[in-house]
């Protein structure tokens, strides 16, 4: 490989926090154990259960992560986008995968032998920390859902997940005040996030429209007024406490 080329991959690299406080030198021996692949819209890329140990690194596009319960149905869990990293549960304690990974659109990502990738963790300073400080956002991700199940309600739980993909992957469109991000979800989708039927996340996404909150039209979210949905998340907490129909 050129050195053009090394110095072009590294550069990449430093953009990913997970690599953020690795020295260029450890850098420059990390590439080559990288492989570059590509997915088609919909193409798993790892499935529940699995034995695979790699860990995945996405350079474009976007991945659905899902459980699949017994019976057959989907519980999305998560959406991973650019220079976020997958797969390093597998690769850490070697025990199958928990999820199943489907992409969104066309993929491009890096893979890692989890062979390498544990080497590199002995032999690399700095990537220990990215590491740890990965899981640490992953677990703090984790506790606040799990804190908005015991406080919001169904709806309130959905606005919570959006405004944290807003935050996540979000673009600011009027000076701070409205946002927009490309999740690529259905209603189908947004539905087994929080529990509840196609047909209700439906009626619940027309109403937030007439009422100027937000708008949601074939997998872009736009937040038209961040104060109003903010409010509106934290009134259901309200609304859970008392006779909730839900």
């Amino acid at each position: 490989m050129q050195d053009s080329e090394i110095a072009r991959r590294v550069v990449l690299l430093q953009q990913i926090p997970l690599f953020s406080a690795v020295s260029g030198q450890h850098l420059e021996r990390l590439v080559d154990d990288f492989r570059r692949r590509e997915y088609s819209k919909d193409e798993i890329i790892f499935r529940q259960g699995d034995e695979s140990r790699e860990i995945y690194i996405l350079l474009k596009g976007k991945v659905r992560i899902f459980k699949i319960s017994p019976s057959g149905n989907e519980t999305s869990i998560d959406i991973f986008s650019v220079h976020d990293v997958m797969g390093e549960l597998a690769a850490i304690d070697s025990s199958p995968r928990s999820a199943t990974g489907k992409a969104i659109g066309s993929v491009s990502l890096l893979t890692m032998s989890h062979e390498r990738f544990l080497f590199h963790l002995e032999h690399a300073p700095g990537l220990a920390l990215g590491l740890a400080r990965l899981l640490a956002q992953k677990l703090r991700w984790t506790a606040s859902f799990a804190e908005s199940i015991a406080q919001f309600d169904a709806a309130g739980r959905l606005l919570h997940i959006l405004l944290y993909y807003v935050e996540r992957y979000g673009k600011a469109v009027e000076g701070g005040r409205s946002y927009s991000v490309d999740l690529a979800l259905n209603q189908t989708d947004l539905a087994s996030m929080v529990g509840a039927r196609r047909e209700w996340i439906n009626r619940l996404l027309n109403d937030w429209r007439k009422r100027g909150l937000l708008t949601y039209d074939r997998g872009v979210l736009t937040i038209l007024d961040m104060e109003r949905v903010v409010a509106e998340r934290d009134s259901r907490i309200e609304i859970f406490s008392t006779d909730s129909d839900w």
